[in-house]
C-alpha cells in the first residue's frame, strides 16, 4: 500500500485546478456549496495574483482549470484570466449561472480562448428555477445565454443539483439539455455540507423519489448514448458505498479560494486543526506537495482495519473525510455512508427523518450587512456586495 504522507514522495502532480475567483453570486441557492463563512471581495486575490497562480498551475502539471465562484463573471478581469489560461496552455472551463454575461462579454471570453462553458440550472422551467434561485427571470436568462454559447460553437455542459424541489423534473432536464444543444448533462444530488446542511430537511428527497430518478437517468443514458453524455452523482445518504471523493484526498485536484488558500477539497475547511497554506506566501507546487493540509489524509494508511481489507480501498479511498467528521466526529474514520461503517444505520435513520420534513428554504443571501435570518446561521458573514 502506498503511503503518500511523506512530503513530496510518490505524489503525482495535480490534473485540475478549481479557481474559486469570488464568493459573490446573484443567486441565493439553498444548497450553496460555498463555506458558511464567505470571503469578502476586499480579500480576493487581484488579477496579478490569479495570473501567477495560473502560470504556476501550468508549471506544476495542471491540465484543466475550472473558473468558478460564486459567480466568476462578477470579476471584471475574467477575460484577462481566460487569456492567461490560453497563453499557458490550460484548458479553461467557465462554471457560471449564466444570468449576468452579455453576448458581447461572451464573445470577448471566446476570443480570449475560453474552451468550455458549464451552465447551472436550478429548475427545468421558470417556476422551479425562481423558487430555488430566488432570482426573477433567471430561467429565461439562462436559456438565452445557452443559445449564445452554442451560437459561438463553444462546448456546453448543463449542470443541475438535484433535491426535493426539482427531482420530479429529471426527464424535463434531459429534454432541456437536448433542446439547448448541450453535449453533456451533469445531474448531481445535493451534498450536505456548508449552507446545504442548514437546509437538509428542505432539500432531501424521499428514497422512492431517488430510486425513480436513478432509473430514469439510467434509461436515458442508454437511449441517448452518443448524443448526450449524462453524468449522475447519486445522493450519499442513500448509497451502500462511498463515492471516491475528489478521487482521493490530494490526488488529482487543488482548490484555491478567493483569498488564495489552497484546499484539498471544497469543504476541507470544515475539518478543524488543518493548516492551509496561502498562495500569497507559498508557490502552488509547494502547497500541493508540502502543505500540512494536503498531506493530512493522503494515501489510505490512516483508515481503520475494515477499510484496509476492503477490495474497494483503491477505488473509493475510504470516501469523504468531511462527511466522516460530520457524522462520526473523526475525519480519519471510514465514510459513514459505507455499509460496513458502524454509523451506517444512523445514516439510514436520518434519511427517514429528514426526507419527511416539510421546511421552507433558508436562502443564501449576499446583502452587504444583513446576516442570514436562519437559526443555524449565526456564524454566517455576508460577502461584500
Amino acid at each position: 500500500m502506498n503511503d503518500m504522507t511523506t512530503a513530496g514522495a510518490g505524489i503525482a502532480p495535480p490534473m485540475g485546478l478549481l479557481a474559486e475567483l469570488t464568493h459573490r453570486c446573484p443567486l441565493q441557492c439553498p444548497y450553496c456549496s460555498n463555506p458558511v463563512e464567505l470571503e469578502r471581495r476586499s480579500d480576493e486575490l487581484d488579477t496579478v495574483g490569479w495570473q501567477r497562480v495560473l502560470r504556476e498551475a501550468a508549471e506544476v502539471g495542471v491540465l484543466q482549470v475550472h473558473l468558478s465562484g460564486g459567480e466568476p463573471a462578477a470579476r471584471p478581469d475574467l477575460v484577462e484570466l481566460v487569456e492567461t489560461c490560453a497563453r499557458e496552455g490550460l484548458y479553461s472551463n467557465l462554471i457560471t449561472a449564466g444570468v449576468s454575461i452579455t453576448p458581447e462579454r461572451l464573445a470577448a471570453l471566446d476570443d480570449a480562448g475560453l474552451d468550455h462553458v458549464q451552465l447551472s440550472f436550478q429548475g427545468a422551467d421558470a417556476a422551479v428555477t425562481e423558487h430555488v434561485s430566488a432570482l426573477r427571470g433567471a430561467f429565461e436568462k439562462k436559456c438565452a445565454f445557452a443559445g449564445e454559447v452554442r451560437k459561438r460553437g463553444l462546448p456546453l455542459t448543463i449542470n443541475v443539483v438535484i433535491h426535493r424541489a426539482n427531482i420530479h423534473q429529471i426527464e424535463a432536464f434531459i429534454d432541456l439539455a437536448l433542446e439547448l444543444g448541450a453535449e453533456r448533462l451533469e445531474l448531481a444530488h445535493a451534498q450536505y455540507y456548508g449552507w446545504a446542511l442548514h437546509n437538509r430537511g428542505a432539500l432531501m428527497p424521499k428514497r422512492a423519489e431517488v430510486m425513480t430518478a436513478l432509473r430514469t437517468v439510467e434509461a436515458a443514458q442508454q437511449r441517448l448514448k452518443g448524443r448526450l453524455a449524462i453524468d449522475s452523482v447519486v445522493p450519499d445518504y442513500y448509497a451502500r458505498g462511498p463515492k471516491p471523493c475528489m478521487n482521493g484526498w490530494g490526488r488529482q485536484t487543488i482548490n484555491i479560494t478567493p483569498s488564495g488558500l489552497g484546499l484539498p477539497c471544497h469543504a476541507a475547511q470544515t475539518i478543524p486543526g488543518l493548516e492551509f497554506w496561502s498562495v500569497r506566501e507559498h508557490g502552488l507546487a509547494d502547497i500541493w506537495y508540502h502543505s500540512p493540509a494536503f498531506n493530512a489524509f493522503r494515501g489510505t494508511d490512516f483508515l481503520p482495519e475494515t477499510c484496509q481489507s476492503c477490495e474497494r480501498l483503491d477505488i473509493d479511498h475510504g470516501g469523504c473525510r468531511c462527511q466522516a467528521l460530520m457524522m462520526t466526529g473523526d475525519a480519519r474514520q471510514m465514510d459513514p455512508v459505507c455499509q460496513h461503517s458502524p454509523w451506517h444505520e444512523e445514516i439510514q435513520t436520518l434519511t427517514l427523518e429528514e426526507a419527511g420534513r416539510d421546511e421552507p428554504f433558508a436562502y443564501r443571501r449576499f446583502a452587504r450587512t444583513r446576516r442570514q435570518a436562519h437559526p443555524n446561521a449565526a456564524t454566517h458573514q455576508d460577502a461584500d456586495a
